[in-house]
């Protein structure tokens, strides 16, 4: 599917695709829903990628990176 940099969407690894994610910022407590529509990061330090809009969303853009707690939700959720 196209990139769309304002969708709440990340990439990951091995998670299957469309799998929704919370993703919890800790440095402020934030949180998004995201879903994988993507593969990486590759850089193994990293854990996950957001999106822009997620990243807005966890007030991590200036950032451009954060410590994160990551949370596989229901699809009822």
């Amino acid at each position: 599917e196209p990139y769309d940099m304002h969708d709440r969407t990340c990439a990951h690894r091995w998670l299957p695709y469309n799998t929704r994610v919370r993703v919890t910022n800790l440095a402020n407590n934030r949180s998004v829903v995201v879903r994988v529509n993507d593969r990486g990061p590759f850089k193994h330090t990293r854990l996950i990628d957001v999106s822009k809009g997620a990243a807005k969303e966890l007030d991590m853009i200036r950032s451009g990176t954060a410590r994160v707690v990551i949370e596989v939700v229901d699809d009822e959720e």
